[in-house]
């Protein structure tokens, strides 16, 4: 389903349509569902009882991995970055669902998380937790970008760009890999720098394509009350929730750059919403402490 946005107010001389990937699935949306159906199939295929991933305290891809699981009746291990959170991960929205979906959280100090695609520590997985599919972090495999090749589809041929928020860039790279040669993709990071531009090359040759860190606001989960304006206003006027980490920076980026006149003249745009809201809640919980505004859910 893709939505109109009114941007008249910014320029009458594009179109803004909304990808509503966020609408997929009750449960497991957006890229998440995309990523995940595949490895899914696989997992189910092979009669594999156990998946063991990796994410930080609020990543959606653990709490999509956790609710696969049990939709699937398969033991999920989520390997979680924060030792710190051992005694406390309930006061975490993201991390007690994951729990209460019957994912065993297991929590590493960050320095040990550095290490975890290191030969080392996938043997100490290997000797501690036994039989198991390993899923890398944000899901970003072969599989995953298979599914992610079918976020675009044939009726989105008559979009110029294709915009969408990235993070490990896998959802980025499935969504170039179904460019067609008058379109243009625009990655935004999540995250300080453009490295997902080594994801997207081993994927496919095609060069459509831009990334941007321009609107990280900087760096990853960092959020300041100019952004979290921006995505309370979103939701009012066009009554769509945007998450705080990737689709209310990838919007708020997209509107930037209509109002700068960046998009050739008479240009349709699809923006593309990856879902996410789940980490909302906890963001909140930060932002309290802060003193920050909250974000309306």
């Amino acid at each position: 389903m893709n939505q109109k946005i009114d941007v008249s107010f910014l320029s009458g001389d594009v179109v803004l349509d909304l990808k509503r990937e966020d609408l997929l699935h009750p449960i497991i949306s957006g890229n998440k569902f995309r990523k995940l159906k595949y490895t899914l199939a696989e997992v189910v295929g092979r009669s594999q009882k156990c998946m063991l991933t990796f994410g930080g305290a609020f990543s959606n891809h653990i709490a999509a991995v956790a609710a696969a699981g049990k939709l699937h009746k398969i033991h999920t291990i989520g390997i979680i970055r924060g030792e710190e959170l051992t005694h406390v991960y309930k006061n975490n929205p993201t991390l007690r669902y994951a729990g209460e979906q019957g994912m065993e959280l297991v929590f590493v100090s960050r320095e040990q998380y550095a290490l975890k695609d290191t030969p080392a520590f996938l043997t100490w997985l290997d000797d501690t937790y036994g039989d198991f599919y390993a899923v890398p972090e944000g899901g970003t495999n072969d599989l995953a970008i298979k599914g992610c090749t079918e976020i675009l589809t044939p009726e989105d041929a008559q979009y110029d760009y294709i915009c969408v928020c990235t993070g490990t860039g896998g959802t980025l790279a499935g969504i170039v890999c179904s460019l067609k040669e008058h379109q243009h993709a625009i990655g935004f990071s999540a995250l300080k720098g453009t490295f997902q531009d080594e994801v997207v090359s081993k994927y496919t040759p095609k060069t459509n394509y831009t990334i941007t860190d321009d609107y990280c606001f900087g760096g990853y989960a960092k959020v300041n009350t100019e952004l979290i304006h921006f995505i309370n206003t979103f939701k009012k006027e066009h009554g769509v929730g945007l998450d705080p980490v990737y689709t209310g920076k990838l919007l708020y980026g997209v509107f930037d750059l209509i109002k700068k006149d960046y998009f050739k003249k008479n240009s349709r745009i699809l923006a593309v919403h990856t879902g996410g809201m789940q980490g909302v809640a906890g963001m909140n919980l930060s932002l309290k402490k802060k003193n920050l505004p909250q974000i309306n859910i």
